[in-house]
């Protein structure tokens, strides 16, 4: 996987060259951190469930902001033929700007480890949910990272890709929710039940955030990831020929 390391150093620089992804995190972390201090100081609970209950509508907006250049750029630049024609496997080329997207979301969410870092020192907050939440959010970030791939790897402009990748993962949050699930059982019995509970990031996502890693959430995102990146490498390995 030397291929893979070349790759993702490549696509993990290329953040850091560019200042709109110094906005993006800036932005990210003023959102996050501030509406968390407002309900810290509003209500004075030593916990982060309010923090992690609003992660996941960030997330369908910033996660997209993330992948919408990886391959779109490429396209645009008529680099992607190049990359496809080097002496590696296609997937090798997927898994680096994967991982290079997942280093940069998790370097963003690390700042906010200011959080935690804060309600130890002003309490004794109960640390099984919050790494909870955190692992989570990691798993949920892994997941719609590996989707925006896929629909970055669609697309010819990055704006394009940023608006289906934000569909798609606004769509899933939805369908996670029990307002949706309510809605689609009264049009088909059991339809909106069975998305909330199985195709939802909500339902997985709120498992974790109480401190409770379940083999079940822990399938659906890694599994989804992986679905995700296996298609975003057969659609480039079609393009070869």
């Amino acid at each position: 996987m030397s291929n893979a390391w070349v790759i993702f150093k490549r696509e993990f620089k290329g953040y850091f060259d560019s200042t709109i992804a110094y906005i993006f995190v800036t932005v990210f972390l003023a959102v996050t951190n501030g509406l968390y201090m407002f309900s810290f100081f509003t209500f004075g609970r030593a916990e982060m469930r309010s923090f992690f209950s609003t992660l996941p509508m960030f997330l369908v907006v910033f996660i997209p902001a993330i992948t919408m250049r990886l391959w779109a750029e490429d396209k645009k630049l008529g680099t992607l033929e190049l990359l496809l024609t080097m002496p590696m496997r296609t997937h090798e080329v997927v898994v680096g700007k994967f991982l290079a997207a997942f280093a940069f979301y998790a370097v963003a969410l690390a700042g906010t480890l200011t959080i935690p870092v804060m309600l130890a020192i002003l309490g004794e907050p109960d640390f099984g949910p919050i790494i909870g939440g955190y692992v989570g959010a990691l798993l949920l970030g892994g997941f719609f990272l590996a989707l925006g791939l896929f629909i970055s790897g669609l697309c010819k402009d990055q704006i394009v890709a940023f608006i289906l990748s934000l569909v798609a993962c606004f769509a899933l949050f939805m369908v996670g929710t029990q307002f949706i699930a309510t809605f689609l059982d009264g049009s088909i019995s059991g339809l909106g039940s069975f998305l909330r509970e199985y195709v939802g990031v909500t339902v997985q996502f709120e498992g974790t955030e109480r401190g409770v890693i379940d083999v079940k959430n822990l399938v659906y995102f890694v599994s989804m990831a992986v679905l995700f990146l296996m298609l975003n490498t057969y659609s480039l390995e079609g393009r070869k020929y």
